[in-house]
């Protein structure tokens, strides 16, 4: 290429010196627009010229070193509490450390029977919980969810201001069948009643925690 080019600059002298002895218009004109050619392809070589030059160095830097990303797993979450007031049923999700994550990566997607949290990149790991066939429906547009140390509030919003017995319809249907005898339980006595029984003294202090925290 840069032989070519150099040969064109030469044709483009000798063109310039032939323009200043010839004296026919004719000839002129054919001189003339010879050297309006050459100059063109000079101007079309040296841009090509530069482009390589460009294209070379660009090619000769060292790639950027790119930091890996780091994709923790997703841990499933099962243990949670919850209560009700006359307009919502309040799920408890205890997350140590969550208040340190971005209010935009604690997400709760609503639907009207069902609800899916997910917490992005807590020490390094998803959580998510999905809770699914909701006992009755709720407002999608009037649920929320609330951030607080180490605890989430999930805020499902009732769309009938009743209440509710249990959590889900997959609840419900478990609870209320009696368990059998050889689980040494009388007949007829359900499992929630014996459950309830022994574990009120717990349940009632970590939902005391859970209000005091949430109303504050």
């Amino acid at each position: 290429m840069a032989a070519t080019l150099e040969e064109h600059q030469k044709d483009l002298e000798e063109v310039k010196k032939l323009l200043e002895k010839v004296t026919r218009k004719r000839v002129r004109d054919v001189l003339t627009a010879e050297k309006g050619k050459l100059e063109s392809e000079i101007k079309n070589k040296m841009q090509q010229k530069e482009q390589g030059k460009r294209e070379t160095a660009d090619s000769e830097k060292p790639a950027a070193v790119v930091a890996p990303i780091s994709v923790g797993y997703t841990v499933k979450i099962n243990n949670y509490g919850w209560d009700q007031s006359d307009k919502f049923v309040k799920i408890y999700v205890t997350l140590t450390g969550v208040q340190q994550v971005p209010v935009e990566d604690v997400q709760v997607h609503f639907t009207e029977r069902s609800f899916e949290l997910l917490v992005k990149n807590l020490n390094g790991k998803n959580y998510s919980m999905t809770v699914s066939n909701l006992l009755k429906p709720i407002s999608v547009e009037g649920s929320s969810r609330k951030v607080k140390t180490d605890t989430i509030l999930v805020l499902c919003r009732k769309k009938v201001d009743h209440k509710w017995e249990y959590l889900t319809q997959v609840e419900r249907s478990w609870l209320d069948l009696p368990c059998a005898t050889g689980n040494g339980l009388p007949p007829g006595q359900s499992a929630l009643g014996t459950w309830e029984s022994s574990g009120t003294h717990v349940l009632r202090e970590w939902r005391g925690r859970a209000f005091t925290q949430f109303s504050g």
